[in-house]
């Protein structure tokens, strides 16, 4: 088990905590700059900061711990690190890249099962010049693990190869994770990325962890708004709470004659707050235009921009004249519902959709 608790000041601000299990991928993401990979040079040993405070420790093994004045080495941290950019030695074939990063006295032939496991197989007197982008990666995979590594540490390892690269990366990403134990830490922004390879994610900003759970948990239950801002929800929005009875409330969008929706109470919102809310575009149903009843809202359609087999669609709640609500739609269902630029249709949205936040989470205006 990985544990991870680091502050720091210069030279980037980090206050994170979170955990990796023994076969357990946990995706950091976060804006570019946000600390993912500072935390990852820091858990590897290579982040040089006087400043740095905290505790690293996979098992009863601890590599960093600030109150004892203890700081291992990256030689003796056993961390297998995937850089961004690869960093292989360009003077260097394949497998010397790779006997290189083994260890004292490594036999080159030991590497062939791992060359074979990756795909790598006729490959090895190759420099990096002479392999594709997607081989040059396989290359960093498997120096990172001839280090047999305690911790696997991947820096954003598919954002420099292309689509069909990247989705045979997936698979052998996959297929790897079938066979080690090993805890593995992914830095990316991308989030359908993060939402297809992790067990669980950590929302990092500014070098702070702001929450941590499955994908699902967290981009569809963001903590506060700035969680919600970072996970990509654009329909965010303000209104007031009012408990109704056990388990079930309902939800005051906009002024006096607004829209009221029914929501579910988990009891952490007292009556009469004031809160802050989201929805996911997908847990919402798109209706032909017509009678509303229940949490149903007819929208006009503000804008549409057809992008191929998708719209981007701008809508209006018909009783809420300030509100726009932004949707990604396919573009053959707005024409079958003829929902236009101008046209009407319906949006349905499920109660257990609907996701309330306190008030106080929201930051102030910059």
């Amino acid at each position: 088990m990985l544990q991870v608790s680091l502050q720091n000041t210069v030279p980037m601000r980090l206050d994170a905590s979170f955990g990796c299990a023994p076969g357990e991928l946990v995706a950091l993401v976060g804006p570019s700059g946000s600390g993912k990979t500072s935390l990852l040079r820091a858990i590897a040993g290579l982040l040089k900061s006087k400043t740095l405070r905290g505790r690293v420790a996979v098992g009863p093994e601890a590599w960093f711990d600030s109150e004892r004045g203890l700081n291992l080495p990256p030689q003796q941290r056993h961390a297998g690190f995937v850089f961004q950019h690869y960093a292989l030695f360009p003077h260097l074939s394949a497998l010397d890249n790779v006997v290189l990063a083994a260890g004292p006295a490594p036999q080159p032939d030991q590497f062939g099962a791992l060359f074979e496991r990756l795909g790598l197989a006729g490959l090895e007197r190759r420099r990096p010049a002479q392999l594709s982008g997607g081989q040059q990666q396989r290359v960093a995979l498997a120096r990172a693990l001839a280090r047999q590594p305690k911790v696997l540490l991947l820096d954003e390892p598919f954002s420099a190869v292309d689509a069909p690269a990247r989705q045979a990366l997936y698979r052998e990403l996959a297929a790897l994770r079938q066979t080690l134990s090993t805890p593995m830490v992914l830095v990316t922004h991308d989030l359908g990325e993060a939402r297809r390879l992790a067990d669980r994610v950590v929302i990092i900003d500014a070098g702070r962890s702001l929450q941590t759970g499955t994908p699902a948990q967290v981009f569809a239950s963001p903590r506060n708004a700035r969680v919600a801002q970072l996970v990509g929800i654009q329909n965010h929005f303000r209104g007031r709470f009012h408990k109704v009875e056990p388990g079930r409330g309902r939800l005051e969008w906009g002024d006096a004659g607004g829209v009221s929706l029914q929501v579910l109470d988990k009891n952490r919102i007292p009556d009469g707050a004031t809160v802050t809310w989201v929805i996911a575009g997908e847990r919402i149903d798109l209706l032909a235009d017509g009678a509303c009843e229940g949490n149903t809202l007819r929208c006009k359609v503000l804008e549409q921009l057809v992008l191929g087999e998708t719209s981007l669609c701008t809508l209006q709640p018909e009783q809420l004249a300030h509100e726009r609500v932004t949707l990604s739609l396919s573009t053959g269902q707005l024409r079958f519902l003829q929902a236009p630029a101008g046209g009407w249709l319906r949006l349905r949205i499920a109660p257990d959709a609907i996701h309330i936040m306190p008030q106080k989470d929201v930051p102030a205006a910059q």
